[in-house]
């Protein structure tokens, strides 16, 4: 038995890509009597493009615990994929031209939700295509987990922890940025996990009023210190009621400089305490994946590697309780799983008197 497989990773870079595609390879190598495995250089541009390389088996060796992604990546947004652009490249055409051109058995895309619908889009077309699911966000609707979240869990968390004893020493309000434009998981556990005062979602719009009277009220207690974890979409309930444009240019009217940045300022007035605001970034993309993350990519990569074998096309791989299992890449894409304000890790926080401001 033959197969050969095209691998290609787009969109943000996160922990585990390597590790997910050093799955892929090691089963694939292990089920078939010969498998060629082609790598496209970063993301849907190297198969427009034809950027792409043989891989060699040693390839796949020393990977796992690497960040990052060997194959490069890159963001080539959904909405352009059908657009003429000024390089008069019809993307869909190249991309299928390519596909036939490197004789592939299948592709298997690893990437967000701009990448599954991309990758849904080239399925609709008649390629075979098996996505995997990472992010740091875990946005991407039908999995419990996306590999990259439980690192940038442990990142985030680990900031927090950091912030919290500065924050105590100098009994000061510090607010901390987390990453998450839409969805914000990745918040609401390193927030949990890092003990916060208050956690600020994109799904729960806040009122700076109440994170007030939390901040106020330790303030004036016994611990005179106070943690905020923001994520970086969060909004204010005026602010929610507004169009995206029309919230984007009163920020930009107001001078906004992150999220952060405003509460912090905010709080200083309102309250009167020394509030300062912590951006981590991009660290929290970074670095080694951490041993969940490696066991849950192998996980997905082999799982990949066993719908290749059985010749299933058309899905992604996903997390199902403690079960590996896949799900039709037409049900999923451009489908976002959001916080739920009811969600029941939404009210544990809630129980041990966490603030979401609302």
């Amino acid at each position: 038995m033959k197969r050969r497989i095209g691998l290609l990773t787009a969109g943000g870079d996160c922990p585990g890509l390597n590790a997910a595609i050093r799955g892929v390879a090691r089963a694939a190598y292990e089920m078939f009597d010969e498998t060629e495995i082609v790598g496209i250089h970063d993301g849907y541009r190297g198969l427009i493009e034809g950027d792409w390389q043989e891989m060699k088996r040693e390839q796949f060796s020393g990977i796992l615990t690497l960040g990052g992604t060997i194959l490069g990546t890159s963001r080539t947004p959904f909405r352009n994929m059908r657009l003429i652009e000024d390089d008069n490249v019809d993307k869909v055409w190249a991309m299928k031209k390519n596909y036939e051109k490197l004789k592939l058995d299948c592709l298997v895309t690893l990437g967000g939700n701009g990448t599954h619908k991309t990758a849904n889009l080239l399925s609709e077309e008649g390629l075979n295509i098996i996505g995997l699911p990472k992010t740091i966000d875990n946005d991407i609707y039908g999995t419990d987990f996306t590999f990259g979240f439980h690192t940038a869990v442990d990142i985030a968390t680990e900031v927090i922890d950091r912030i919290h004893t500065t924050a105590a020493s100098h009994g000061r309000c510090m607010v901390i940025e987390i990453m998450g434009n839409k969805a914000g998981w990745l918040t609401l556990y390193s927030g949990l996990a890092g003990g916060a005062d208050v956690v600020l979602l994109p799904e729960i719009p806040y009122d700076i009023e109440k994170v007030a009277e939390t901040v106020e009220k330790r303030a004036k207690g016994s611990k005179p210190f106070s943690i905020v974890a923001v994520a970086e979409g969060a909004m204010d309930k005026k602010e929610a009621k507004m169009k995206r444009r029309e919230r984007d240019a009163l920020r930009q009217e107001n001078g906004f400089s992150g999220i952060a940045n405003r509460v912090a300022k905010e709080l200083s007035q309102l309250v009167g305490v020394e509030a300062r605001a912590v951006v981590p970034g991009h660290m929290q993309r970074g670095g080694s994946p951490s041993a969940y993350d490696r066991v849950l990519s192998t996980q997905f990569g082999v799982h990949a590697a066993e719908l290749i074998r059985d010749k299933e096309y058309g899905y992604t791989v996903a997390l199902s309780g403690n079960q590996v299992i896949h799900n039709k890449l037409s049900d999923i894409a451009g489908v976002p799983k959001l916080v739920p304000p009811d969600h029941q890790m939404v009210a544990l926080a809630r129980n041990i008197g966490i603030t979401f401001g609302d």
